[in-house]
């Protein structure tokens, strides 16, 4: 079997999944056979939907390219502000209204984007199969951080949290997809992800405890699993919360 080096440089947000030492700079790549740049990539630690751009020797390629000896490779994350409509983007074209899931371990995070209004799944149960089949079915972006499962040869759309806070992974998360535009507080159900819809106080009445339907005039009900909201003093901390995420 023969030994080849490539030169690898990764760019941006990528240098993240890096060690210290192969951070924004070139370094070799030892590999043997003809391997994928896409497997090559993915044994660096970047997972692939991270990756958006990959030139060899000046040319873009997608992840089927095979590294041939010397090969110099540049490795680039999503481009926002620059247009690269000529090259070959490696990422699917965003979604209009984007959908999430939420890994077994970042509950707080799927209940606070289902608060700001965004569609998320969440299952404490969810293997990583199952996510990985959700998503691809339901065209849904996975949300994570656990790289091995971003992967998965089947995920187009993927984002590994860099934050184990769940506060500064919303604000990643908003960063990352935009999605500051599209924020509609308390538009679904914090525990199911249904969608609220405002209901008649005298609908709801018989399910209200005494003093709810004394203060209160205003209420919410869940399509998918019935539950009842209504703005409370709670409401009040969860928007000064809102304000921190979005600021």
């Amino acid at each position: 079997m023969s030994f080849y080096t490539a030169i690898f440089r990764f760019y941006e947000e990528l240098n993240d999944f890096l060690p210290a030492e192969k951070r924004k700079v070139a370094y070799e790549v030892p590999f043997e056979g003809n391997p994928s740049v896409k497997d090559t990539i993915e044994a660096q630690g970047v997972p692939h939907p991270e990756v958006d751009l990959i030139i060899v020797n000046g040319t873009s390629v997608d992840f089927s390219y095979h590294l041939k000896d010397n090969d110099r490779v540049a490795v680039y994350p999503e481009f926002e502000g620059l247009d690269i409509a000529d090259l070959t983007r490696l990422r699917p074209k965003p979604l209009r209204e984007p959908r999430f899931i939420c890994d077994v371990h970042l509950g707080g995070l799927a209940r606070h984007l289902r608060m700001l209004g965004f569609d998320t799944l969440y299952r404490n149960d969810y293997d990583d199969h199952q996510i990985v089949g959700v998503a691809c079915e339901q065209k849904r972006i996975i949300l994570t951080r656990d790289r091995g499962l971003l992967k998965h040869r089947a995920v187009e759309r993927g984002y590994c949290l860099r934050s184990t806070n769940t506060t500064q992974q919303v604000a990643e998360v908003l960063k990352r997809f935009d999605l500051k535009p599209d924020i509609e507080p308390f538009a679904r159900c914090m525990k199911c992800n249904g969608l609220l819809c405002e209901v008649a106080k005298e609908d709801v009445i018989q399910e209200l405890e005494p003093q709810t339907k004394k203060y209160h005039d205003r209420f919410f009900r869940c399509l998918n699993c019935g539950r009842i909201y209504w703005e409370g003093s709670h409401v009040t901390k969860m928007k000064r919360k809102i304000r921190t995420m979005i600021s």
